[in-house]
């Protein structure tokens, strides 16, 4: 199933709670340099401008931290995946944080804005927040509101300025396709830490978790098998990964709001590499390497690359 990957380094970290994550991809070449590892120099990689410079300014919108950096942010992992994709390439994607993945998305259905999207997010978090109902104001927890453009008002508590509506409006409708995405063709895996908020909006859409105990007691393929058939009617299917999704007593605690109870690296690798290989698949980011904070020196860098390196081989092979 050979495809022609190219990889996208998004290092902005402004949507994440705690600093670092900047540093992921970063690290994850260390790991790879340290290793021996070729895949940086084979594999051709664009890095994105950095737009962390905004961290320096006082935040002035509260309920969406640093929304116009953001909406930078967005603006080019967006250009540089539709980029990508309408030159027949796939984009592999490592980002400093998750609020990337809205970008990505958007991206994706720039180039295919006919085409039925699926998104498999593997997460320890659902990421369904909006500037309506999160608690921390921090936009890595809004990825999947902003793509679903579901602003979750029936648990709505927090009162925005005019100019966060106003970017927030123009992000879900980036592209002049508003949503995105449909909550059908959305699906979990491994989320486990969701807020009150969160919970509202995945009871009134329906949608699916394949939780860990699941997937530990039906096995990967299992799983696999039934989000296949959950995205059978889509045209083509993009595969977000966190590494908060994995137990960080099992690898490390290298990521900004690390949750116990997690996959495996061997059930991670296992997941990746099964649902990479749907024919359908175009893109897979990698989010939330944060070596700061990392208590075994470079261990969760290490441990992405070596996922990211088994889900190249299989998407080159």
């Amino acid at each position: 199933m050979s495809k022609t990957i190219e990889i996208i380094v998004n290092t902005s970290e402004l949507t994440a709670g705690t600093r670092g994550a900047s540093l992921g991809p970063g690290a994850i070449m260390a790991a790879a340099r340290n290793q021996n590892n070729p895949l940086f120099g084979t594999v051709p990689w664009h890095s994105l401008p950095d737009f962390n410079h905004h961290l320096d300014v006082a935040i002035t919108t509260p309920f969406a931290k640093r929304i116009d950096g953001y909406a930078e942010v967005f603006a080019a992992i967006s250009d540089k995946t539709t980029e990508l994709l309408k030159q027949g390439k796939f984009p592999l994607v490592l980002a400093a944080d998750h609020g990337s993945a809205a970008g990505t998305i958007a991206g994706i259905k720039q180039a295919f804005p006919n085409k039925r999207l699926g998104v498999i997010w593997i997460d320890a978090h659902g990421d369904l927040h909006s500037p309506y109902t999160t608690p921390s104001g921090n936009m890595h927890g809004m990825p999947l509101s902003l793509s679903l453009a579901d602003d979750n008002m029936e648990v709505a508590h927090n009162t925005l300025d005019q100019h966060t509506v106003s970017v927030w409006n123009a992000l879900k409708n980036s592209g002049g396709i508003s949503p995105k995405i449909d909550a059908n063709d959305l699906v979990f895996v491994a989320v486990r830490d969701t807020e009150a908020e969160e919970e509202a909006l995945i009871e009134r859409k329906q949608i699916v978790n394949h939780s860990v105990e699941q997937l530990r007691r039906l096995g990967v393929p299992a799983v696999v098998a039934a989000i296949n058939e959950q995205l059978n009617e889509c045209d083509a299917i993009y595969i977000s990964f966190d590494v908060d999704a994995m137990d960080p007593e099992l690898t490390s605690f290298g990521t900004g709001t690390p949750v116990g109870n997690g996959i495996t690296p061997e059930e991670a690798r296992e997941l990746l590499v099964s649902l990479v290989v749907n024919p359908k698949t175009v893109c897979i980011e990698f989010v939330e390497v944060n070596p700061c904070l990392d208590n075994k020196v470079n261990t969760m860098a290490e441990t992405a690359l070596s996922l990211i390196t088994a889900v190249a081989d299989t998407l080159t092979h």
